[in-house]
């Protein structure tokens, strides 16, 4: 039995991850300024603390063999706290880490990180270029990382794709919700695009790999996405299927809708963020071979296989989070002013 410390562990990624560990009788350790309020709450060590407190982090690092580094400030957070937490508490915690002689590091940052792109699939020895306070952080964060392992520090850094499954609300919410009450859904484009996805399942593998396999194999970056996709509008248009209700997806103009978005971002009226709305009508996919060829990464499921298993989830489980909402992935993100545009579909 090992003992791993996930920071952010009651978040979506977290909760998964806990629970795919107790289940390989790992001993789990979470750090989150969140409250962990699952039925797992019991059968684990929970610290409430923040990642940017360093004694809080120092306390928490006892006696860890493996950290995952989770927490972090999502792109609806403010500039501030986004840079305070996925910057600096990157470095308090892999600093603590290494002070305390944990074996590993994995790092889990985002293919955010190569901004919007250019050509596909993309490698991970591709410029990265952070879109936004988020994506800079994630590259700066990623940079620390680095930093470390050239010092000898064994760190695994994991760029997951968009991941969904069991407990993910956030954007993703808004699909689900007007799947559920008979709606269409708009897609930026025509649809025809290929948009990797990731479920949350496959993740929790490749961290899991990094943590276990050896040194030589996981001391590198990796890509993690899926290996089976279609275009958004054939995966898109696979949730309202299993919905029932007979509706579409509907494609719009990009470019007028591009520019209705980012005047709706710039006056806080949608949640949709920039690095969402410039990649959602072009095809964005990583390569994997990296994460196959060195961990033996085998993805489990489809983008279609991981929508499904995430909209019957959220189906389960309405009732806990309606009337809620929050700028984590813990819960529905607000809609703003694009909740009037359901009167069209």
């Amino acid at each position: 039995m090992a003992r791993f410390l996930i920071t952010g562990g009651a978040g979506f990624l977290g909760i998964n991850l806990c629970r795919y560990l107790l289940a390989r009788e790992q001993e789990v350790v979470s750090l989150d300024i969140a409250g962990f309020s699952y039925p797992e709450r019991h059968q684990i060590n929970e610290i409430r603390g923040d990642v940017r407190d360093r004694a809080t982090v120092d306390g928490a690092m006892t006696g860890i063999d493996f950290v995952v580094h989770a927490a972090a400030a999502l792109p609806l957070y403010s500039p501030e706290e986004i840079r305070t937490t996925d910057i600096d508490g990157t470095r308090n915690v892999i600093d603590s880490a290494q002070m305390h002689g944990v074996k590993r590091f994995a790092h889990i940052s985002s293919t955010a990180v190569y901004g919007i792109p250019t050509h596909h699939p993309q490698l991970e020895d591709d410029p990265r270029e952070g879109v936004g306070p988020y994506g800079e952080a994630k590259v700066a964060a990623e940079d620390i990382c680095f930093e470390f392992r050239e010092n000898g520090m064994i760190v695994s850094v994991l760029r997951p794709k968009s991941f969904v499954g069991p407990e993910r609300l956030g954007v993703f919410a808004m699909l689900y919700e007007w799947a559920n009450e008979g709606r269409g859904f708009p897609l930026l484009g025509d649809g025809a695009n290929r948009y990797q996805l990731l479920d949350v399942q496959d993740l929790c593998d490749a961290i899991y790999l990094c943590c276990t396999l050896d040194d030589d194999a996981v001391n590198d970056t990796f890509n993690i996405g899926a290996k089976d996709f279609d275009t958004m509008g054939e995966d898109y248009q696979a949730v309202l299927d299993y919905a029932g209700r007979g509706k579409s997806v509907t494609p719009l103009p990009a470019a007028p809708a591009i520019w209705l978005l980012r005047m709706l971002e710039a006056l806080n009226l949608s949640p949709l963020y920039k690095w969402v709305y410039e990649t959602a009508a072009k095809d964005s996919c990583i390569s994997i071979e990296r994460a196959e060829a060195r961990l033996g990464f085998q993805p489990k499921y489809s983008n279609r296989d991981a929508l499904l298993r995430n909209f019957q989830w959220y189906l389960d489980n309405q009732a806990a989070f309606e009337r809620k909402s929050g700028v984590s992935h813990r819960v529905p993100w607000s809609q703003g002013i694009l909740r009037l545009a359901k009167i069209f579909f």
